[in-house]
């Protein structure tokens, strides 16, 4: 089996598995009980919070625990716009976001909220001119993600931040679910105030993860009846999960200073083979992220791509997990290129850092071997 759907979900490290059921069965305490068991849990809880703090450059006061990238996104932006819709209901994102964030966004205009979708090139970034452009007076957040789920391409996260430090009203919001882990990002020199965190990206359990508040920012909490995470998020926490994830975050974070190169040799020779491939087009772009490679074979519709790959044992996935089984059309793909047939036969290859270049290289020849048969099963067809 080769395993290349890695911006789906990742294979958790055995580390974090047995961390997880170590706590589980030994740490077991409601983190909130005043009892030897309840601090025990606590202690753990405050130790992971200081941890991912460490890694993040950031204080521990400022990280929260969450059920994973939707919950987070969807706390950040309602949060941020109920809390400060005293000043203004505009709130600007990108037209390539999660469905978390652009679902959470077109929720906000049933409540008389208005979103301001910024186009992106055909690399798949915005401009800054466009952003500059459409910030207003009553513009109060600003959410766009560092790196994309389906081609990989990176937004000017830092550029961003520094243009929004001339507009210190307005809120900034990083959705880095992909890119935690494999793209550095200082939140602090980003100017960055909300950024979203998912475990099971970075090799944790699913059900977990992280929001990054910046002190003195202040957002309405979506749960209410209890006082757990500064009564931001209520709800008696995941210490296994949440223990799980700062011990995966760590893993991870090591591993993207010892095999970064590695990852992105990989995304490379398989960038080049597609790219001479006949018939088949390459929607990321070649500077994007190391772990991502989106391509089109217009014509072919994905889901017979898909489930062709499978049959030889390799799993990789049309659009993002979160939409590919509501549609097969990219949304990414179309903001970029604005080509119907393009967006429709999308496949995404999204690898990690135990992924071999030997690897790589069975999936190359296999893709190259299916586009030709396929092909020529159409022209009899035809």
């Amino acid at each position: 089996m080769i395993y290349f759907d890695n911006s789906a979900t990742t294979k958790p490290y055995s580390e974090v598995i047995e961390s997880f059921i170590k706590v589980s069965t030994v740490y077991f305490g409601n983190p909130s009980s005043l009892h030897g068991l309840g601090v025990q849990s606590e202690k753990l809880l405050s130790a992971a919070r200081k941890q991912i703090a460490e890694l993040l450059k950031v204080k521990s006061s400022e990280i929260y625990f969450t059920s994973g990238g939707t919950e987070g996104n969807n706390l950040a932006i309602k949060g941020a716009a109920f809390s400060h819709d005293n000043r203004g209901k505009h709130i600007i994102t990108t037209a390539i976001e999660h469905p978390s964030v652009e679902d959470a966004c077109h929720s906000l205009t049933k409540q008389g909220y208005e979103i301001t979708y910024l186009p992106v090139n055909e690399y798949g970034q915005i401009a800054l001119a466009d952003l500059k452009h459409a910030l207003r007076e009553d513009t109060i957040l600003v959410s766009v993600m560092h790196v994309n789920n389906e081609v990989g391409s990176i937004q000017p996260i830092v550029e961003i931040g520094k243009l929004l430090r001339e507009y210190p009203q307005v809120l900034f919001h990083v959705d880095n679910v992909q890119g935690a882990g494999k793209i550095s990002l200082s939140l602090r020199d980003a100017n960055v105030d909300l950024c979203t965190i998912s475990g099971h990206k970075v090799h944790g359990l699913k059900g977990t993860g992280i929001l990054y508040i910046r002190d003195g920012v202040r957002i309405d909490p979506l749960f209410h009846g209890g006082n757990q995470e500064t009564k931001i998020r209520s709800g008696t926490e995941n210490v296994a999960g949440i223990v799980a994830l700062s011990k995966a975050f760590r893993i991870s974070m090591n591993n993207q200073l010892l095999y970064h190169d590695k990852l992105q040799q990989i995304n490379k020779y398989l960038y080049k083979g597609l790219q001479e491939m006949d018939g088949v087009l390459v929607n990321s772009p070649e500077e994007g992220a190391p772990h991502i490679l989106n391509f089109s074979v217009p014509g072919l519709k994905s889901e017979v791509l898909l489930h062709a790959l499978e049959a030889d044992g390799i799993y990789v996935s049309t659009t993002s997990a979160c939409s590919s089984k509501k549609r097969t059309v990219s949304k990414t793909v179309d903001a970029m290129f604005h080509n119907q047939a393009r967006s429709e036969s999308v496949i995404r290859i999204s690898t990690t850092y135990s992924n071999e270049m030997e690897e790589a290289e069975k999936v190359l020849a296999a893709i190259q071997k299916i586009v030709a048969n396929l092909e020529k099963i159409m022209r009899v067809a035809k």
